[in-house]
């Protein structure tokens, strides 16, 4: 059976239409104790989920983005309760870089067209077909051009970069695309940097996470009030870079 994956590679969560989970991965010799996204292959054992994948514009530099791409595969053929297939991926790089990196990419994600593998506790063997790359943020957009009259800054904020375009009476203006190092996790790191500044201390990661999603977490108040700080600094930095960027919203969506 052949189907088409469409895959978020992110700097912070791998993507799927059905399933996120973090981009991170360890890879040992031999099986760890406690791992539930355990992923086997070509003899190495590997941690889906753990650790933070550490920035790098080329995502093509090592074989962690492929062990990710295979444990999102398997996430979305279990639940069409597949464990053979054939695969198309759709996969994404940020505006700017498209051009440059999309053959590399490319190459990256059909280096083994037959692969197996397990993960968690179950075998896969996928035959990969095919691959395409997209424009990160236009994706999301490209099937509701009809509703983008006038004037339209599009930008989409992930983990590790800040993507900016202008779409103009329905259509996406090329020579408008910006792409930016200014992703959430900046702002992880400046909130930890006032949380050691401040009260000496340094918070798991996952706890800051919490309140940056929720609004709240079981901490003292003072450590709350710095995390929610820091966070609105780097909300009003993205609404600067913007600005540097031509947004006015008077004139624009």
């Amino acid at each position: 059976m052949s189907i088409i994956i469409g895959i978020d590679h992110g700097y912070g969560n791998m993507k799927t239409a059905n399933c996120c989970f973090p981009t991170g991965v360890m890879k040992s010799d031999t099986e760890p104790t406690f791992v539930s996204d355990l992923l086997q292959w070509n003899g190495k054992y590997y941690s889906i989920g753990v650790g933070h994948k550490e920035f790098t514009a080329d995502k093509f530099t090592d074989e962690d983005y492929y062990v990710l791409n295979l444990a999102a595969i398997a996430r979305e053929l279990r639940r069409e309760c597949l464990t053979e297939a054939s695969v198309f991926i759709a996969a994404g790089l940020p505006l700017t870089w498209v051009s440059e990196q999309k053959d590399e990419f490319k190459k990256y994600l059909l280096q083994h067209s037959d692969v197996e593998f397990s993960f968690r506790n179950t075998d896969y063997r996928i035959k990969i077909v095919g691959a395409e790359i997209y424009p990160q943020g236009f994706a999301a957009v490209a099937e509701n051009l009809g509703d983008f009259k006038g004037v339209n800054m599009l930008c989409d904020i992930g983990n590790g970069t800040m993507n900016i375009m202008f779409v103009n009476d329905k259509k996406p203006n090329p020579n408008r695309c910006f792409t930016e190092k200014f992703g959430t996790h900046q702002c992880m790191l400046h909130i930890r940097e006032n949380l050691m500044r401040i009260h000496h201390a340094e918070p798991p990661e996952e706890m800051i996470t919490r309140v940056l999603r929720f609004g709240a977490a079981d901490i003292d108040g003072d450590y709350l009030k710095t995390i929610i700080n820091t966070a609105k600094e780097y909300v009003e930095g993205i609404f600067r870079r913007l600005r540097e960027h031509g947004y006015d919203s008077k004139l624009m969506k």
